[in-house]
């Protein structure tokens, strides 16, 4: 069986809401998808790459819109062995210095040490409204990541 996981990660990747707010958006979204299998939220000591699993789609470069897979994973390895604590590398493709955080993922990605995360919510989608409210809540701007394993 396969299950789908609704994550919201900040649009900053170093940003961590505190505990009580993280605690208060959690159960926001609970009520949003009171169908959810789960819905927790994860803090991690340094950044991670959150992706879109088996939905994952390709990468483009936002520079030049060149498609990035060709040189992608080998930054993704450089930047991992730096706990992701520099995001910027220089494109293969046009030469020029772009984040790894601001590449266009097919399907969304995000860089983060926080996430929000409902597993198998049963809805399509929340409204912009709850999803605003979600980020307000948590104190920054949220990046939505569907992800399918």
């Amino acid at each position: 069986m396969s299950d789908n996981w609704l994550q919201y990660i900040p649009g900053d990747p170093t940003f961590q809401p505190s505990h009580e707010q993280a605690e208060k958006a959690r159960s926001l979204l609970a009520s949003y998808v009171p169908d959810a299998d789960e819905v927790s939220v994860a803090f991690t000591e340094t950044i991670e790459f959150f992706d879109p699993g088996a939905n994952w789609s390709g990468v483009t470069c936002p520079a030049c819109g060149a498609d990035a897979e060709p040189w992608w994973l080998e930054a993704m390895d450089a930047a991992s062995h730096e706990g992701f604590s520099n995001l910027f590398v220089t494109a293969q493709c046009c030469g020029k210095r772009v984040s790894l955080n601001e590449l266009h993922y097919n399907w969304p990605c995000a860089f983060g040490r926080f996430a929000l995360q409902a597993m198998n919510p049963n809805v399509r989608e929340l409204t912009p409204a709850q999803e605003s409210a979600l980020a307000e809540t948590v104190g920054h701007g949220l990046r939505k990541v569907w992800m399918h394993l």
